[in-house]
């Protein structure tokens, strides 16, 4: 019997919607939601033995120690086989089973997390493969049917392909194609000049289009955040923040501070030159202004952190992974509104 533990989030769980995202991560016995469904798929041969639930803004703003506590809970019951998801097109959800799917294929257990390709989760997910999900909970039923049979295959050992919905990185592996490279070149270059723009070796990136919020109907009753790209940190950069090709970002007080002081903080930025950014350091996050707005009572409140990065040859998928934890970030802390800039 193979013993399995189901990874889902706290709407999936019954405990709530949006409101109840801070839930920190707990488990119960046996299957939950749809992991019920999911028991059924799997068969006779596999025991849900317990389901770990987490919120999705606690999961996704509490980075790498929330992952610890799942996976904590998780091996508890010995199970053979963690499964996370699906997560559909949901980033904070998405993050969060890749996060636990990675972390307890590293701790040895074989893992396998179902979401959309597009989900900002799938390339934080390692070593451990991911399925193709639909892109909401309306595509429940197919999507459980894939990540079931993918289950079975990795629970017995076996690799998951193209051909078994695996999406994301994939390792690479040898094969022979079935004519050398010279033909394939020239039968892509008539492929074109007949008019397939499609046909290719080599799979383009989709970048999605992010439509916009509504904007505040009254800056002056909600909190406001800043937040910036331009890799401004406090003058020993203690945090270590990358100047290009950021893998994190960082957050500091902003608490009783009137203005940036020249001397207490600079940029760290490799893509221009901080002279004059390091001269006043308002120019990149413009805390001075921020708080003539304040006392003005043009916004209700500063909010007491700002959130920083470096928006230098970042990959797509991490600056989506970044907006995906500012977002849950930002919600814990109450601001309902931010001013990001750009470098």
């Amino acid at each position: 019997m193979t013993r399995v533990v189901h990874y889902i989030n706290q709407f999936f769980a019954g405990i709530g919607g949006e409101e109840k995202a801070w839930v920190p991560a707990g488990m119960v016995d046996g299957p939950l939601g749809p992991g019920r469904r999911l028991a059924t798929l799997l068969g006779t041969d596999f025991e849900i033995v317990g389901t770990v639930f987490c919120g999705d803004d606690y999961a996704a703003g509490d980075g790498d120690g929330v992952v610890e506590q799942i996976v904590a809970l998780a091996t508890k019951v010995k199970p053979d086989l963690v499964v996370a998801g699906p997560a559909f097109g949901s980033g904070r959800y998405g993050l969060a089973c890749a996060r636990v799917a990675a972390a307890a294929t590293a701790a040895g257990i074989a893992a396998v997390a179902a979401m959309h390709e597009d989900n900002p989760g799938v390339e934080d997910a390692g070593a451990a493969p991911v399925v193709a999900a639909g892109p909401t909970a309306r595509d429940m039923k197919p999507s459980l049917e894939r990540l079931a049979d993918a289950a079975r295959t990795v629970a017995a050992g076996g690799i998951l392909t193209a051909a078994d919905g695996r999406v994301g990185p994939v390792p690479r592996r040898g094969t022979l194609a079935e004519a050398p490279a010279a033909v394939r070149a020239v039968d892509l270059l008539l492929a074109r000049l007949a008019g397939d723009r499609q046909r290719s070796e080599v799979p383009l990136p989709n970048f999605d289009r992010v439509t916009p919020a509504p904007p505040v109907a009254d800056p002056g009753l909600v909190t406001m955040a800043l937040i910036t790209e331009g890799a401004l940190v406090p003058d020993d950069n203690p945090d270590r923040l990358e100047s290009a090709r950021a893998t994190r970002w960082q957050r500091y007080s902003l608490d009783g501070l009137e203005t940036l002081e020249r001397g207490r903080w600079r940029s760290v930025h490799g893509g221009f030159s901080t002279q004059w950014a390091n001269e006043d350091p308002n120019r990149i996050l413009p805390l001075d202004a921020a708080r003539d707005l304040e006392r003005a009572g043009a916004i209700g409140r500063l909010s007491t952190e700002y959130l920083v990065t470096a928006g230098n040859g970042t990959p797509v998928g991490t600056a989506r992974r970044f907006g995906v934890e500012w977002a849950a970030d930002l919600r814990r802390s109450g601001a309902r509104a931010a001013i990001l800039t750009a470098t």
